[in-house]
């Protein structure tokens, strides 16, 4: 009973015909209508009330039936609160308008409708259907208003809608505009509805407790003692003089005293609220003399009308320096606030000068502490946009299904209208038939006839009835099911924001903690292996950061756009490093791919899928190039990859070419057989469709490859290739799209002899490299060449398996994407964009081992793969398949000369053993003499 008596407490400020409050101690803001030109708003831009009675469906037992209800509405709250009769001081209960529906059935009693919300139906019915369509067209007109209004605080509820009038109107105007398309506005029932249907008695019920509502029986005994008491106030005061204010000794507590202050409200401190309970003290004596001379609802003022005073018009005027005022202390706390801002700034500023003048590692180590706590604030601030989140996806997800149960409704309510208009359009054809055909039977007496023609026509009236009924619900059900439709879009736009906004928080969080990462291995790598207090604080950091994850973080929220441990095709997300040393290394990377992840989730591959999506049938194109080096979407890759690898081989195959090369691999053994078995377990052991014992790719790779072997004997099988049919089969799934994706690349794509027991065209791509490396980054070149540096031993692999083995897996596929189209340009353009990502981390190692240990990894830990496809590109431009094919030739030609030469050696060296007779040292027998 105590929570009953709280929540009709709160809510009685919301009575309907009583102004907005903007203080729920002040009573003042009700004024009468006269006085509306000393206002701040004009009378014409002061919003109708909605209130009027109507009756609830409800009861249990034998009181179960339809009750007389008050019904007004809470423009702040978007609530309907109802009570027994107009006078009555709490509310009853209160409907939730906001993730509410409406219906009106047709086949209903008349003026009979539904509001319907996530946790239960409330049936109402009003007096007359003009009554309940007003009702259903204000509700409409008020939840969209509700829905698109900003939200602002209760101090300032008036400036804000001063300062946002124009806006909201506009937007309230459309939106008539748009539901006058679906139902012609219904003018206001006179004395139904609003001010004036409160000073109307209420309606008579046949049994005075059936309209007594026991499940709210507390609420009720207090209305019913508030009435008591104010009726005997009234009858002691009658005979004093009209200017004598008489004691208020039966009034409720909380139409004496101010209501405390709002914490949340900026400026409202307890020696601000002082001030407007003393200067409205008047104005409560004023409305209470109202409520004793008018006691029809106990906010109205419709009494202050009669005695009109300049006293009163002062008072008007001090509301509205008051409201002025307060927001006066709103912008003062809104500067105060920026001025705090600035200060934050200046403090940050100051804490990164101090970490770069700090000369010892103790002041570092504590500014590094200090944004640990900052890292730990924005993640309370991450949580709390999760949880908001959370509630905006349970909202979109109960609109949806409204939705959806409208639109069956709907639909239902359709197949029913055309199958009562057919038995319409039936009854009249045979209505005219009969007139105009009558049946050759004896003349009946003229009164049975006059009888039957009549019933006719009562019938057909009552089915025009019946189409007018179904075709007004027809009508408010379509503009219904547009504004829901509306309102779930605007969630679902909010919805959107919010994630975008909570993705952005993680992916800085995560930057800020693969900085902090960074930091630390900065100076465990300045500190060293020397012992001492600052060493072990640092191992102490390191191993808590190894151990940290971020899912341990946000347990209890929901994860964004997550990162699971393994991708789509099934590659590590992160690689294992073998060594322990590189393992803060793993953790870093892991944060920037998470971050990179993050931001570019909804900002780029959203659209890019879209793009994909509106591409429809593949052609080569300009449009379509850019589009393949920006990379497919993993939807689409299947069916754009078929497409490329059909493009490249369709004079190649032939209809059961893959299945007779298997045949023939089952009837003969290939010599490369044994070869092939043994890389089955070396291909890709970071990816679980290998390593898993019950997988099925293992053997499809076999397949493939023999295949392959059968296909071309001249190469048979080359280390490498296992890992270019694997990377087939990850994306396209089938074998034999696999089989001829390897044969795309190793016979149209890749030079001839790429593949070949000498591997000549690999070894002139290296040096091909080498100049292109020398032309693009002569820094980079000159420093490698002063350490002795061969890059050939890293980037041999690059080109010969098509990076497989260096990029992670979703800039390896964006590489083959271009790859597969353009052809081994896209490799020198990517290997050069590699060496310029990591060019400055490369020329800081002074070592000539450090930098081949860089060299070993440095791939793996490129994760943005914008700024990479940026720099491959744009900034390696321009970049002439002339001069590439110009250096091949120079080259080939070199290394054709320099293999003749050797060969002319060998064979040299041959002919001298060949002509030099064996001689056996002496003190050593032959094998002849051993023998005998």
């Amino acid at each position: 009973m105590e929570g009953m008596q709280e929540k009709p407490q709160e809510s009685s400020s919301f009575a309907p015909g009583s102004e907005e409050p903007t203080d729920s101690g002040r009573g003042s803001e009700v004024l009468p209508p006269e006085e509306s030109e000393g206002c701040a708003r004009p009378l014409e831009t002061t919003p109708k009330k909605l209130c009027g009675y109507l009756s609830k469906f409800g009861g249990k037992g034998p009181i179960r039936g339809w009750k007389s209800r008050w019904f007004f509405y809470d423009e702040n709250k978007c609530h309907l609160y109802y009570s027994r009769t107009a006078q009555d001081a709490n509310p009853l209960d209160s409907i939730d308008l906001s993730s509410a529906v409406f219906d009106c059935k047709a086949d209903a009693e008349e003026g009979t409708f539904e509001i319907k919300t996530p946790g239960r139906i409330i049936t109402l019915k009003a007096t007359t259907k003009q009554v309940m369509l007003y009702w259903l067209q204000q509700l409409q007109m008020k939840r969209w208003e509700f829905h698109n209004s900003p939200p602002a605080p209760s101090a300032t509820l008036d400036a804000a809608l001063a300062g946002n009038g124009p806006t909201l109107r506009l937007e309230l105007e459309q939106e008539e505009a748009e539901l006058e398309e679906f139902l012609c506005p219904v003018k206001t029932p006179t004395g139904l509805v609003g001010v004036a249907a409160a000073l109307q008695p209420a309606p008579a019920m046949p049994l005075a407790l059936q309209n007594i509502s026991l499940k709210h029986l507390g609420t009720e005994i207090q209305n019913t003692m508030y009435n008591i008491r104010g009726n005997k106030q009234s009858q002691g005061t009658g005979h004093r003089p009209p200017g004598e204010d008489s004691p208020l000794i039966g009034e409720p507590q909380r139409e004496e005293q101010p209501s405390p202050p709002d914490p949340s409200a900026p400026g409202k401190g307890p020696a601000d609220s002082l001030k407007p309970t003393l200067k409205s003290s008047l104005t409560a004596n004023l409305i209470q003399k109202a409520k004793r001379q008018n006691n029809t609802f106990p906010l109205f003022a419709e009494g202050l009308t009669r005695n009109r005073t300049a006293q009163e018009k002062a008072l008007a005027l001090e509301q509205q320096v008051l409201m002025l005022t307060k927001e006066l202390k709103s912008q003062k706390e809104l500067v105060r606030i920026l001025h705090k801002a600035l200060e934050a700034a200046q403090q940050e500023k100051r804490a990164s000068s101090a970490y770069l003048a700090a000369a010892e590692d103790k002041d570092r180590l504590e500014l590094v502490r200090h944004k640990v706590r900052q890292i730990a604030e924005l993640s309370r601030r991450v949580e709390a946009l999760e949880q908001e989140r959370e509630i905006l996806t349970q909202t979109a997800s109960l609109l949806e299904r409204q939705v959806q149960e409208l639109q069956q409704h709907v639909q239902l309510l359709m197949e029913k209208n055309q199958a009562k208009q057919q038995v319409i359009c039936m009854l009249s054809e045979k209505v005219t038939q009969d007139f105009l055909h009558p049946p050759n039977q004896p003349p009946e007496p003229s009164d049975a006839a006059d009888r039957d023609f009549l019933s006719q026509q009562e019938k057909m009236e009552h089915l025009k009835d019946d189409i007018e009924a179904y075709r007004t619900q027809n009508h408010f059900l379509n503009s219904e099911i547009h504004q829901v439709t509306k309102i779930w879009r605007r969630v679902a736009e909010k919805e959107k924001a919010l994630l975008m906004k909570c993705a952005y928080l993680q992916a800085k969080n995560c930057q800020v903690e693969s900085k902090y990462l960074a930091g630390l291995r900065r100076l465990q790598e300045a500190v060293g292996n020397e012992a001492s207090e600052c060493s072990e604080l640092l191992r102490q950091l390191i191993q808590e950061a190894l151990q940290w994850e971020a899912s341990d973080a946000s347990a209890d929220g929901v994860e964004l756009s997550p990162i699971s441990e393994y991708d789509e095709y099934g590659f590590l997300t992160v690689p294992n490093y073998e060594v322990e040393d590189l393992k803060l290394l793993a953790k870093i990377q892991a944060l920037e791919v998470r971050s990179h992840h993050l931001l570019a989730h909804e900002a780029v591959e959203r659209p890019l899928r879209d793009r994909w999506a509106a591409l429809g049938e593949l052609t080569p194109s300009v449009e379509l190039k850019q589009l393949l080096r920006a990379g497919v979407s993993c939807e689409h890759r299947p069916r754009v990859w078929r497409w490329l690898v059909h493009l490249r081989v369709q004079h190649l195959q032939a209809p059961g070419r893959y299945q007779e090369l298997l045949s023939r691999g089952q009837a003969c053994k290939h010599p490369a057989a044994r070869q092939i078995e043994l890389d089955l377990n070396r291909t890709f052991p970071n990816n679980k469709h290998f390593t898993c014992p019950t997988s099925s790719f293992p053997d499809k790779l076999r397949r493939v490859l023999l295949a392959f072997s059968w296909q071309n004997p001249s190469i048979g099988y080359c280390q490498g290739l296992n890992r270019l049919a694997a990377i087939a089969l990850l994306v396209l799934d089938e074998e034999e799209s696999a089989f001829w994706c390897l044969v795309a690349i190793v016979e149209t794509i890749m030079p001839a002899d790429y593949y070949s027991k000498t591997l000549t065209a690999s070894q002139v791509d290296q040096r091909v490299l080498q100049d292109l490396l020398s032309e693009k980054l002569p820094r980079l070149m000159a420093h490698l060449g002063q350490h002795r540096v061969d890059l050939s031993f890293i980037t041999f692999n690059w080109f010969l398996v098509v990076f497989a083995d260096s990029l992670i897996s979703n800039i390896l596929l964006q590489v083959w994407d271009a790859f597969l189209y353009e052809g081994t340009k896209v490799l020198f353009r990517y290997a050069l964009a590699i060496f310029k990502y990591n060019e400055e981390e490369i020329l800081r190692l002074q070592d000539s081992l450090e930098i081949y240990q860089y060299l070993r990894f440095f791939t793996k830990t490129i994760c943005n793969s914008g700024k990479l496809r940026n720099i491959a590109f744009n900034d390696m431009n321009p970049f002439p398949m002339k001069q590439l094919q110009q250096l091949r030739t120079v080259h080939r030609e070199r290394l054709e000369a320099e293999l003749r030469e050797l060969e002319q050696f060998k064979a040299e060296y041959l002919e001298t053993r060949a002509s030099l007779d064996p001689v056996v040292p002496e003190g050593c027998t032959s094998e002849d003499e051993g023998e005998a």
